[in-house]
């Protein structure tokens, strides 16, 4: 049985983390059973220091990417039906999520001042009052910096808003009246997809960031489909 090691509950979400999202919906849609740990101590012992990573079987494999590799090759590949032009979409739409929008949904939540004291609580609210008085600011800093080395957080605010809007209107434009990115079934590019806009669509945050996602009719019916056909009984 594989296990999933991610975050608790927060935000709305099965999951604050749009990575352990991606993979939690890969494992969903294609129907492959799993358990679910969400220790607090989980990000402490990930192998590479970030969530998720899954345990199948005795076998460790971090990175979402990876672990759907993993699951594509040793269970189920969401995949297989595609030709090689959409899978090469898949992947690079993917990527682009990974790399690009999942930066501005952290930069949402741990950078702007008015989202700030919510993730504070959610991820640090069970620490000693000690503890709550320190840490928070010293992993703050850390995600700050992060984000100026990534690129990102060399923008404004505008700037970095303007760059999700042209995410999600790509995105809004890929998905157009489809059930799924790529007709009727889901694949991994759904799975990604899911868990990125998901962090921003349905959240019970509420900030600037995901009032713009919120603006795309198709992509908030898309999320609302896929959480009621998967998610109906978390």
């Amino acid at each position: 049985m594989i296990t999933l090691h991610g975050f608790a509950k927060n935000f709305g979400l099965v999951d604050p983390s749009s990575m352990v999202l991606k993979v939690d919906a890969y494992l969903r849609m294609a129907n492959i059973p799993f358990n679910r740990n969400t220790d607090a101590n989980n990000l402490n012992i990930a192998p590479k220091g970030k969530l998720p990573f899954i345990n199948d079987t005795g076998k460790i494999i971090a990175d979402s990417q990876f672990i759907i590799e993993h699951l594509k090759e040793n269970y189920v590949d969401l995949d297989e039906n595609l030709n090689q032009q959409e899978k090469a979409q898949a992947y690079l739409v993917t990527k682009s999520l990974d790399e690009n929008l999942y930066f501005c949904l952290v930069y949402s939540r741990w950078i702007c001042d008015d989202t700030w004291p919510l993730v504070k609580h959610a991820f640090f609210g069970h620490l000693p009052v000690i503890l709550r008085s320190l840490v928070p600011a010293m992993v703050r800093k850390k995600v700050k910096r992060n984000l100026i080395g990534q690129g990102l957080s060399k923008h404004s605010p505008e700037e970095i808003q303007h760059i999700s809007k042209q995410s999600f209107e790509a995105l809004s434009d890929l998905l157009a009246d489809n059930d799924y990115f790529f007709g009727k079934s889901p694949s991994s590019l759904d799975a990604a997809a899911y868990g990125a806009l998901v962090s921003f669509v349905q959240t019970t945050i509420q900030n600037p960031f995901n009032a713009l996602a919120q603006t795309y009719p198709n992509l908030v019916r898309y999320c609302h489909r896929i959480s009621e056909k998967y998610y109906r009984e978390v």
